[in-house]
């Protein structure tokens, strides 16, 4: 069984930023493509980023705040970067796992996701 633990959410003031890690266990790390995804409160899930060969960035997110995804096959992790967070970008983020490519992963498909870290953005 795949499992996927998230880490490095918290609280930070706009314009702040945070490093997300998400480290799997229980499978082929190389075998999917990885992303984040994000819910706030009363909101549908949303694709953030994912990165198999290519990497894809959400349009809701690409030119609000800087934003970088990135994995270490070393340790089996899969990191996201987030600079100039505003408050709009409260909301759980989860770490997905798709075994196929990450366009389509982008769309919504997943096979194994974690539990989610909290991110808090205060104005």
């Amino acid at each position: 069984q795949v499992q996927l633990v998230e880490s490095g959410g918290g609280l930070v003031q706009a314009g702040g930023s945070l490093r997300l890690s998400c480290e799997v266990s229980g499978g082929t790390f190389s075998d999917y493509a990885m992303g984040w995804f994000r819910q706030a409160p009363g909101k549908e899930r949303e694709f953030v980023a994912g990165i198999g060969g290519p990497i894809y960035y959400a349009d809701s997110v690409k030119g609000r705040f800087t934003i970088s995804i990135s994995r270490e096959y070393a340790k089996n992790t899969v990191y996201l970067l987030m600079n100039s967070l505003k408050p709009e970008d409260t909301a759980t983020y989860y770490c997905a796992a798709y075994m196929g490519d990450v366009r389509t992963m982008s769309g919504g498909a997943i096979h194994y996701r974690g539990k989610g870290t909290l991110v808090t953005v205060s104005s």
